[in-house]
């Protein structure tokens, strides 16, 4: 058996792993390359394997830099199973046709500036290619097991990191009859934080695939909370608009509880909030659906009938028309919009308008990969290419750290620290290649293991 880093190798984006049996093909997660163009040209290249002999494919949650490349895939003729959790599945319905959506308005407004170098532009996948996707989606509850293939089966482990994050505990038979289990641990939630379940631990397997993305850092100790407090005080003392970039799914969420209970506190005053992304206003619905889903303290406001992720001014922007209303909007005001590392979407236009006034604000509250227009930002860019056009940069940037969906390395520690037993062998995926060493090495001092770091295109052979 051998498996194919096809995406997020010595990198934090495209996740996609082909594992290949004699008479059997499974593909886990199927994400697209975001960040920058070097990444994103890859999105066009050919699968060493045609989508048509890939058997199945299962996802560890909804983002799309996991499941993104699914429309793609169906397009290229993928016809089998596309396994993922209920809550997934229902994110995925609001996440694909998005992702479709911006696909065909980024080629229609490339053609009509004249800035691609492709002509005419096209886009990567159309919004027919994003419903063949989610008609071949399959519900798979978590801690079930689900068969794949004579002698190949399948469960997930909820993970914390958004809603419906899984791993992925793969068993399959081997010679003589026995059993060997290779285990993908998708991206590792957080600990202690609100809205959703812990991550389950990592019960030990014989193979371990584990998430990098923070093996070299560490969140800190300041309060998200009281940080986001700071900075929005700051901004309002401005005069002008706070811009939060955000991803639609879980970062939005966490951020409007944190402002909902900074104004009922009173820390903050009741200034309008803008939710001004379509997929953020539905995946923000659907937080409040999945109750189950929801930690202790979460379900404990929903029944005494409360709502702590609808601030009391929020107001949402669903269509295009209410979103450019907010262009003539003076401040003080919030809008929070995608995409969280400003790679695409409305944040776009808003960052466009507004980073040349000094008044304005803008807020990341989350990672920022190489290349992205958020690293360039928070590396002090005093200029920034969007849709072709070189934005001065005169407004007021900041970070609040601590908001990440991801562990950190400490917690990632503490995640594996409770196995039921050692893997045989260690690969270290989804990371930037220097925070894996440093994740390699930490392994080695606390565990005694010895790890992978496999690069785009590498095989991993069992």
């Amino acid at each position: 058996m051998k498996i194919t880093v096809l995406g997020a190798g010595r990198c934090v984006t495209g996740s996609k792993y082909l594992l290949e049996w004699k008479d059997f093909r499974l593909m886990v997660d199927c994400g697209l390359f975001q960040g920058p163009a070097e990444y994103r040209q890859l999105n066009w290249k050919k699968l060493p394997q045609p989508p048509h002999g890939i058997d199945a494919v299962i996802l560890t949650h909804a983002h799309i830099d996991h499941s993104g490349y699914l429309p793609r895939l169906c397009r290229q003729g993928f016809e089998g199973p596309i396994y993922c959790t209920p809550p997934t599945r229902a994110l995925l319905g609001v996440l694909l046709p998005d992702a479709a959506h911006i696909n065909e308005e980024e080629a229609r407004y490339a053609n009509k500036k004249g800035y691609s170098k492709h002509k005419p532009a096209l886009p990567l996948f159309r919004m027919a290619d994003a419903r063949a996707a989610l008609k071949l989606l399959e519900s798979s509850a978590f801690d079930h097991w689900h068969e794949l293939h004579p002698g190949i089966r399948f469960r997930y482990h909820r993970q914390g990191h958004i809603l419906g994050a899984a791993a992925v505990e793969l068993e399959t038979k081997v010679a003589g009859g026995k059993k060997k289990t290779i285990f993908f641990s998708g991206d590792v939630g957080r600990y202690g934080i609100p809205i959703l379940h812990e991550p389950q631990p990592y019960p030990g397997s014989d193979v371990l695939f584990v998430e990098s993305t923070y093996g070299n850092r560490f969140h800190g100790d300041e309060e998200p909370r009281n940080v986001l407090g700071e900075e929005v005080r700051a901004g309002i003392s401005r005069g002008g608009i706070i811009i939060i970039p955000a991803f639609a799914i879980d970062r939005t969420q966490e951020i409007l509880y944190l402002l909902h209970e900074l104004m009922v506190d009173g820390d903050l005053p009741q200034i309008p909030i803008y939710l001004d992304s379509p997929m953020g206003i539905e995946a923000t619905t659907l937080y409040t659906r999945y109750v189950t889903e929801h930690d202790a303290e979460m379900q404990h406001f929903f029944a005494n009938q409360e709502n702590p992720i609808f601030p009391p001014t929020l107001q949402v922007t669903p269509s295009s028309s209410e979103s450019r209303k907010l262009n003539s909007m003076r401040g003080p005001a919030i809008i929070i919009s995608a995409s969280g590392m400003a790679t695409g979407g409305r944040i776009l236009h808003h960052l466009r308008l507004r980073l040349p006034d000094e008044k304005n604000t803008v807020i990341f509250t989350g990672y920022q990969a190489k290349g992205t227009k958020g690293r360039r930002l928070l590396d002090g860019d005093e200029e920034v290419k969007i849709h072709g056009e070189w934005i001065p940069v005169k407004a007021h940037i900041s970070r609040v750290t601590g908001l990440s969906a991801h562990a950190d390395a400490g917690e990632l520690i503490l995640w594996l620290s409770r196995r039921e037993r050692d893997p045989e062998k260690v690969v270290l995926i989804h990371g930037e290649y220097d925070a894996q060493q440093a994740f390699a090495e930490r392994l080695k001092e606390e565990f005694d293991w010895d790890c992978e770091i496999p690069d785009l295109g590498d095989t991993v052979t069992l």
